[in-house]
């Protein structure tokens, strides 16, 4: 077995600066000119989140303290003579010099490096000391409940007991940060992004460019909206055709119920006008939501919010499997539309006419009932 790289602080800090950057391991260990085993190292063992900076304690020995010590060892000087020379108790010196080696096997750089690595034992974390509230999240876990639904989930059900409070970040840090222990790694495979690190969002240095302001993501979505037990949840994406030629789709997630749309352009305020006015002749128990990828034609989300009353959330990047309803959906309408035909020529009335056919089939997670059969049935 290759036996692995020891990486400086320096290399170890650069790891971390590269990977909150977007980078890969593979990028990352081709910039600082080492294999990618042991960064993948530091980024497993930390879970993928980047440690707090280290700082020296106010009252921990200086490096320039350890030097003094060292040189005054050398000289043969009595231990209550270095203390005084460094305005430290005594006692604080026989400790160090006790620890590293004694008089004779002493050394500064040794007993620095001693000391940096006893201040990296792990802190005791929040779930570490709250049995009931550990047991709670580890629950919700189980039952594939975000983090982030499980901490807001909290402030709703126990108003009053501040001791039942926990913070998304510090679920995900019990989970993924080898050192603590506090959850059993087997519940990771619950989140919706299972992994054994946590990526950073990527493109961040790339600022505003191709940003959608004010995005909500699906990471906040109630918890109604995953187990398909409520109508009204949408998934939205575009079909698109030669000559630059869009038609919108929106898939219900409970009954798989479809609805197609004709799109003017690809543009935010054409889809979005398209999209609100279909939307708003629902009734208002299909007007709950409506689940998107990043494409920046639903920008203007926040006005169709407004105009509907139906909140917008937003998949994570390169994530289309978190629309599986729809993607599923757009590869059945390739029956009608194969890829290369221009759809800008058919009406709406022919798009209509598609999406009644694919509501009248019977469709097999449906119990081989149509989406149309059971739309009705839950509208009863």
């Amino acid at each position: 077995m290759a036996r692995r790289t020891t990486l400086s602080h320096e290399q170890q800090r650069q790891i971390w600066i590269r990977w909150r950057r977007g980078e890969c391991t593979a990028d990352i260990a081709r910039g600082l000119a080492v294999s990618r085993e042991p960064v993948r190292h530091v980024l497993v063992s930390a879970g993928g989140i980047a440690p707090p900076a280290r700082q020296r304690s106010a009252r921990g020995l200086s490096f320039e303290e350890r030097e003094t010590i060292s040189r005054g060892l050398a000289a043969d000087r009595p231990m209550r003579q270095i203390a005084r020379s460094l305005r430290r108790p005594a006692s604080t010196i026989s400790r160090e010099v006790a620890r590293n080696g004694g008089r004779r096997g002493y050394r500064a750089g040794d007993a620095e490096r001693r000391a940096w690595e006893r201040a990296q034992r792990p802190k005791p974390c929040l779930l570490a000391g709250n049995e009931r509230l550990r047991e709670l999240v580890a629950e919700k876990l189980s039952l594939d409940w975000s983090p982030r639904q499980i901490s807001r989930w909290l402030e709703h059900s126990f108003p009053v007991d501040q001791n039942l409070r926990v913070s998304a970040e510090t679920i995900y840090r019990s989970l993924f940060v080898q050192a603590r222990g506090v959850l059993k790694k087997e519940l990771i495979a619950h989140l919706r992004l299972a992994g054994r690190i946590r990526r950073p969002n990527r493109g961040r240095s790339a600022g505003l460019r191709g940003r959608i302001v004010d995005a909500v993501s699906i990471r906040e979505r109630p918890a109604e909206v995953e187990d398909r037990a409520v109508p009204g949840h949408w998934e939205g994406d575009l079909l698109s055709g030669s000559k630059n030629s869009h038609i919108a789709t929106l898939v219900e997630r409970r009954t798989r119920f479809v609805m197609l749309i004709k799109l003017a352009g690809k543009d935010t305020t054409s889809v979005v006008a398209a999209l609100t006015e279909h939307v708003r002749r629902l009734p208002a128990e299909l007007r709950r939501s409506v689940t998107w990828d990043r494409g920046h034609e639903m920008a203007d989300h926040v006005k169709f919010t407004i105009a509907t009353d139906v909140q917008v959330y937003f998949c994570d990047p390169q994530s289309p499997w978190q629309r599986g309803s729809n993607e599923n959906t757009n590869g059945l309408l390739r029956q009608y539309f194969p890829k290369g035909t221009d759809l800008s020529a058919y009406s709406q009335d022919y798009l209509d006419t598609i999406a009644l056919r694919l509501n009248q089939r019977p469709r097999e997670t449906l119990g081989f009932a149509s989406p149309a059969e059971t739309l009705a049935a839950v509208l009863r």
